[in-house]
């Protein structure tokens, strides 16, 4: 495990890296973190409370991470606090901490009120964990291994995808375009207010199984859609009784693969070939 601490604290040793920074400008600071095994498999792991996050694929063979505190994030104004007082604290500071153990890198905030915006830049042939709750998007490109994206007040977009994808989001669109799909894993797109618009090869075999409450499903595939029992499904307790009648649809393109879910609740749903 390695730590990085730079800005009012710096600590460097053998088993860990931190880093701290404050500034009163939106400065960059980067964070540079080395994989024990460099061109094996590895895993990566960023959360954030408040901010964005954009990961893009590249050559080299350590995890980069540019950190910005997000100008466009809102700001607490500057109030009277009687007798003609006021605050003149901006509250610049943010910490980022990264551990790294056997090619297990997390990378995380304590800075829960502060709006960052990270940038990485890492190597291919990864398992990629990424999540973000408020005042952000979470863009990937050019990225080939097997990612797991969770927003809940922003938006998804992946593009230049090798792999397999499970993403979702609460309050925005879930875009998703594929290079290349990996041919057994499942995989899972859902978005409760936005549009679920993923596009792939136009030789992938894959089965659907895909939902829109509020919205339509549309597609330029040629789908063979399954015939199935629909399920209704009565319950009652408390004075209260329900019919629920499930209304998935089922079907496969390609004669069929691996199942990739797609499901809204208040927008539509896309599925496309790729260009």
């Amino acid at each position: 495990m390695k730590k990085i601490q730079t800005g009012l604290l710096f600590f460097l040793s053998l088993f860990s890296v931190n880093i701290y920074a404050q500034t009163t400008t939106q400065a960059t600071e980067q964070l540079v973190v080395p994989l024990s095994n460099p061109g094996k498999s590895y895993s990566l792991k960023v959360g954030l409370m408040n901010g964005s996050i954009k990961v893009t694929g590249s050559t080299g063979k350590d995890i980069v991470i540019d950190v910005t505190p997000d100008a466009t994030a809102k700001k607490e104004p500057i109030e009277d606090q009687g007798n003609g007082m006021k605050k003149i604290n901006p509250k610049t500071g943010y910490d980022i901490t990264a551990t790294e153990n056997n090619n297990e890198i997390n990378v995380s905030s304590n800075s829960f009120m502060r709006y960052l915006s990270l940038s990485l830049k890492i190597p291919q042939g990864v398992k990629l964990t990424l999540s973000t709750v408020n005042g952000g998007d979470i863009i990937v490109d050019n990225i080939k291994g097997e990612l797991e994206i969770n927003n809940v007040n922003g938006g998804v977009k992946l593009t230049n995808i090798s792999g397999s994808v499970s993403a979702t989001t609460v309050n925005g669109d879930v875009i998703t375009t594929f290079k290349e799909i990996e041919p057994s894993a499942p995989m899972a797109f859902s978005t409760l207010n936005g549009k679920v618009d993923v596009s792939v090869p136009a030789t992938a075999k894959l089965n659907l199984k895909m939902k829109s409450d509020r919205g339509e499903i549309f597609t330029d595939f040629d789908v063979e859609i399954q015939k199935t029992d629909e399920k209704v499904t009565k319950t009652s307790g408390s004075g209260m009784y329900q019919l629920k009648k499930d209304d998935w649809v089922l079907g496969k393109i390609n004669s069929g693969g691996p199942e990739v879910m797609m499901k809204n609740m208040q927008g539509n749903i896309y599925l496309r070939k790729s260009k």
